[in-house]
């Protein structure tokens, strides 16, 4: 059995006779588990480095941390917006160099704003895990993000653990599955799909992870200092 068996039979999911909740739900699991088994060992050890730096030491560099982060939303922002002008690149670029520069002035907004789309990941997250009705999901991640926002403005150096504690979580959660995947496809024999196996068959596995590794962040940069001031 080679690992191209492995490729072909991993799990994922393109269903569009599925509900629309779960369907979307599906489809943000398909996107995180893209990116990590894209990756090779190199970049996922390298990714993982980062993310301990990030999860344990976050609000040290939170302003830098902050305008790579509203960077990548004006290139998401920008990319879907291109796509309906037929011109993706440069719109994402545009929207990449936009907020970026605008995140330096407005940097306390950019934190808040950081912090909802942080509280919405993990609730909505949550609200799946507990196999709450999947069409409704986004209420879930509606009242993360309501949440999160509202930190910003009553501790503001909680809201900047909870993005950047988040942020390290993802990268050493994805530089893992990577690691894993490669292992399981390229090294193990015969091959096998115990990890996909677990990421699609526990609605629980990827949330946990996450608010396990977002918490325990936040803990260990509350014990490294006092945090960043406003």
């Amino acid at each position: 059995m080679g690992s191209s068996f492995v490729l072909a039979a991993a799990r994922h999911f393109d269903n569009t006779a599925v509900d629309y909740g779960t369907k979307h739900v599906l489809r943000v699991l398909d996107f995180v588990w893209q990116q990590a088994t894209g990756l090779q060992w190199l970049p996922a050890v390298i990714g993982i480095s980062f993310g301990v730096i990030i999860l344990m030491y976050g609000w040290r560099i939170y302003k830098t941390l902050t305008v790579i982060g509203f960077g990548l939303l004006g290139l998401f922002a920008g990319l879907q917006i291109g796509v309906h002008f037929g011109r993706p690149l440069p719109a994402a670029i545009v929207g990449c160099m936009l907020l970026s520069v605008l995140a330096i002035p407005l940097m306390h907004w950019a934190v808040a704003i950081l912090g909802a789309v942080a509280g919405a990941i993990l609730a909505g997250g949550i609200w799946h895990s507990c196999n709450l009705p999947q069409e409704f999901v986004w209420a879930g991640a509606l009242t993360g993000l309501v949440a999160g926002f509202m930190v910003s403005f009553v501790v503001f150096k909680l809201s900047v653990m909870l993005f950047t504690s988040l942020s390290g979580t993802i990268l050493i959660v994805i530089g893992f599955f990577a690691l894993i995947y490669n292992y399981e496809t390229h090294v193990a024999k015969p091959p096998t799909m115990h990890l996909n196996e677990l990421y699609y068959g526990n609605a629980w596995f990827l949330p946990l992870l996450l608010t396990a590794g977002t918490l325990l962040g936040i803990l260990l940069q509350f014990r490294a200092g006092k945090g960043p001031q406003q």
